[in-house]
């Protein structure tokens, strides 16, 4: 109940805080490196050199500027995370002051997985296909067996786990199996489609493949099955990329941080994710209030479901309401209670 409780006195003083303020960040994204062990396709990351990374002092920096700031959730990513190996410092901190998710390619993550799961309310492992469809997307032959290995272990271990399922041109004919998959792993999947990056191969999944490919996630959605997305988010992209009816984008919602601690702005994929200010150094709330955020609601270029579901999100849709407020609740409960058990096990 600690990270519930947590919860609900953040929320309680970012109210305080946020009164007669009309934009304030309610989740944050940071990369931890850009480093990778795998050489995924559709990805500009890896491809990049890191420069000095933050220390766990500035980590630390960059969560207390961002707690102020009145952010709740907290996700965590690369490159590959448990690459670094400080990381469970930084999630044992995270922890303190968010709810705090990771997303891992898995590699290494059978290994790692216990020292950090006391620090993580939600993991996601990047599956793209099934066997050779995900090892040849993600460039590395292996790699979708190591993934599974590090799922199974994650269940084990009591931690909230889900699938990150990458939507490209390559495995739109793969999307019952990943569900399946997840069905029998007893975790949910999040489904996101690929952005084609100008420094990374195009791959992107586009025209018919892509209208039936979101037409199939709803079917699926509404049948029940373990989706992690809500069917709102297929629509919204389905209503605008193909009937010209765009949804009203509010990327001031999510911050991303990247490995040196500088602010992304606009967003994600605006400027393909090049960061300016140290996040500790500025006023976030202030520079939120002052930027022109307006020239971007109708972008609808991107898909993220980080910046795409928040902003669809209201207190007068019922379903909504349920998906993003009360069943994440219930699962930290069940979460927590699940790790308690495993901890007393292996007492």
């Amino acid at each position: 109940m600690g990270k519930v409780k947590s919860m609900t006195i953040g929320n309680f003083l970012r109210l305080v805080k946020g009164r007669g303020i009309k934009k304030m960040p309610l989740i944050a994204g940071h990369k931890l490196l850009y480093s990778c062990n795998l050489r995924c396709r559709m990805c500009p990351f890896w491809r990049r050199k890191d420069e000095r990374l933050l220390s766990l002092e500035e980590e630390i920096k960059m969560m207390n500027a961002l707690q102020t700031a009145g952010v709740l959730f907290m996700g965590f990513e690369g490159g590959e995370p448990l690459l670094r190996k400080d990381l469970p410092e930084i999630l044992e901190e995270s922890s303190k002051r968010f709810y705090t998710s990771l997303v891992t390619n898995g590699w290494l993550l059978k290994d790692k997985v216990r020292e950090i799961r006391d620090y993580v309310d939600y993991l996601f492992v990047s599956i793209d296909g099934i066997g050779e469809t995900h090892d040849k997307i993600r460039g590395i032959n292996g790699a979708f067996e190591r993934a599974i290995e590090g799922i199974k272990e994650s269940v084990k271990q009591g931690i909230q786990t889900g699938i990150s399922f990458t939507l490209t041109e390559e495995n739109t004919n793969e999307i019952i199996n990943v569900i399946n998959l997840a069905e029998k792993l007893g975790v949910r999947v999040n489904v996101q489609v690929a952005y084609d990056y100008s420094t990374a191969e195009k791959l992107s999944p586009s025209g018919e493949k892509l209208k039936k490919a979101l037409e199939t996630l709803i079917e699926l959605k509404e049948r029940g099955k373990p989706i992690i997305e809500s069917e709102d988010y297929f629509k919204a992209i389905l209503s605008s990329w193909f009937y010209n009816i765009p949804w009203i984008c509010k990327p001031w919602i999510t911050i991303n941080i990247d490995p040196q601690g500088k602010i992304i702005l606009p967003c994600y994929v605006i400027g393909e994710y090049r960061g300016d200010k140290k996040v500790w150094e500025v006023d976030i709330v202030k520079l939120w209030n002052e930027y022109d955020w307006d020239k971007y609601s109708l972008c609808n270029k991107c898909a993220l479901s980080c910046y795409l579901e928040p902003s669809l999100f209201t207190w007068r849709n019922p379903r909504l309401v349920k998906e993003r407020i009360v069943q994440p609740m219930i699962e930290v409960i069940s979460s927590n209670f699940k790790k308690k058990l495993t901890n007393k096990k292996i007492i």
